[in-house]
């Protein structure tokens, strides 16, 4: 039993007309102890492994990403069998959601007969056209990629008290170090070829709202401020910053300069040069104990007026697994700076907790590198290197709008969609002219949670939660 599922989007015609059959081979196999053994032939239909990509593609077309996407590349063709750029852009980004980490794993699923209507393109192109493809784009055109970003943050409400802004780089390491951009650098495993990516997320949507490439020998520091200073600039209009939060890459007077003129509240950890060491060296009446067992404040004047310096230290012995820095002059504990301006209202251990919930954008990364993977995309050109991350993280962002507009209540990983989703058998036909994609569903509840999907996608309200599509049911 199958669930036929109409998406309406546009689609091409077929650049290879369908043969008819061809003469069938059949090999038998065993695969158990039994003496049964199981057929092996071959067929002619259409057959696809990612017919739930339909849904993705049918989203793409409810909300004119196709039509977004064509302000933003820079490629115009010229000869009248090229690929359309845009079909090759969400191409590349359908194979990412499929499970594709290279540029050739994407191209592979051109042996996928339905693919390309599935996803609503023309074809999956070859890996040397995506190379091509990727090669046409310069600094500017790459850089420009970012208002995607933009873009799917303007697809979010205003929040009364405004979002949080995580600001975080870290190091993104290749195995081979041939590649423009790619140097060797300080990751905390040791001298490595990478790269030294800036990111920036939302993070109540847990949405990307930035990302720049530099070259792995780029100092911690290095166009943060730069790129914080174009961020705000890009900002939509209704999208209101409550408070940044910020790794040492981004401490640098500048960046604290920026977020003071724009009116910013920020936490950023400093790095612990000696003038703050021998802080950390102060005897017992220097610190003040915290309701946490272990965990010990102290507040430094800052000579910058609206401007709070806060060292925190904890005792190993009670906080085994505390993060921060050790230093040989004060065994047996971890030591971290913040500066901030919040308000003197703000305790100094409020201040850290309130710093502390930027670790969920290191999960951001780890999704992108493990899911989405940039780990993988390393082109010959250190602007194509940063274009397929920038669609990579654009294909992110739309999967995070994608549960948004099911109601989801929590964001659920790349995997949880592929699996229960994006990755679903289906037979491609035109039954009557009409294309028709057959899902293979069994079962009454399970086609239900489809139903509610197509429900979903095709309404004109908003999402509602009280009405979410629930995963936990199939």
């Amino acid at each position: 039993m199958v669930l036929r599922v109409e998406v309406v989007f546009y689609m091409k015609k077929p650049t290879q007309p369908h043969t008819g059959s061809t003469h069938q081979t059949v090999i038998q196999i065993n695969t158990s102890h039994s003496e049964q053994s199981i057929r092996i032939g071959f067929t002619d239909q259409r057959l696809t492994a990612y017919g739930g990509m339909a849904f993705w593609s049918a989203f793409l077309h409810k909300r004119k990403v196709r039509e977004q996407l064509q302000t933003f590349l820079p490629q115009a063709p010229t000869s009248p069998y090229a690929y359309d750029p845009t079909d090759v852009a969400l191409g590349l980004m359908g194979g990412i959601l499929s499970g594709a980490d290279k540029l050739s794993r994407v191209a592979y699923l051109r042996s996928d007969p339905a693919i390309a209507e599935v996803l609503g393109i023309e074809a999956v192109a070859s890996q040397s056209t995506f190379s091509r493809f990727l090669n046409g784009f310069d600094e500017p055109a790459s850089n420009a990629l970012n208002g995607l970003h933009q873009w799917a943050m303007g697809r979010l409400p205003s929040l009364r008290a405004g979002y949080t802004l995580d600001l975080d780089s870290w190091s993104l390491l290749h195995r081979d170090g041939h590649q423009e951009g790619i140097c060797s650098g300080h990751p905390p495993i040791g001298l490595k070829p990478c790269h030294r990516p800036l990111i920036a997320c939302l993070a109540e949507p847990k949405l990307v709202a930035g990302f720049w490439l530099r070259k792995g020998n780029a100092q911690c520091t290095d166009q943060a401020p730069e790129f914080v200073r174009q961020l705000l600039a890009d900002l939509p209009s209704h999208i209101r910053i409550g408070c940044v939060r910020a790794d040492a890459g981004f401490y640098h007077e500048k960046v604290l300069q920026t977020l003071e003129q724009h009116h910013l509240n920020y936490v950023v950890v400093m790095r612990l040069y000696p003038k703050w060491q021998k802080y950390c060296r102060h005897s017992e009446p220097a610190w003040t104990a915290t309701e946490i067992a272990g965990v010990e404040v102290q507040e430094v004047e800052s000579a910058v007026l609206g401007r709070r310096h806060v060292i925190i230290r904890q005792r190993l012995n009670d906080r085994p697994e505390a993060t921060g820095k050790e230093l040989l002059s004060v065994p047996g504990y971890r030591f971290q700076a913040l500066v901030t301006n919040l308000p003197a209202s703000w305790s100094v251990l409020a201040i850290w907790r309130r710093y502390n919930g930027r670790g969920d954008s290191e999960n951001r990364i780890k999704e992108l590198g493990s899911q989405f993977g940039i780990k993988g995309f390393c082109c010959q050109k250190f602007w194509a290197t940063q274009a397929v991350c920038q669609l990579a993280i654009w294909a992110y962002n739309l999967c995070v709008l994608l549960q948004r507009e099911l109601g989801l209540l929590e964001k659920v990983e790349l995997q949880t969609l592929r699996w229960r989703l994006f990755c679903r058998a289906g037979v491609w036909s035109r039954a009557h002219g009409q294309p028709t994609l057959k899902l293979a569903v069994r079962g009454q509840r399970e086609r239900s949670w489809w139903l509610q999907i197509i429900e979903k996608l095709n309404s004109t309200l908003p999402p509602l939660n009280c009405n979410a599509v629930e995963w936990s049911k199939i």
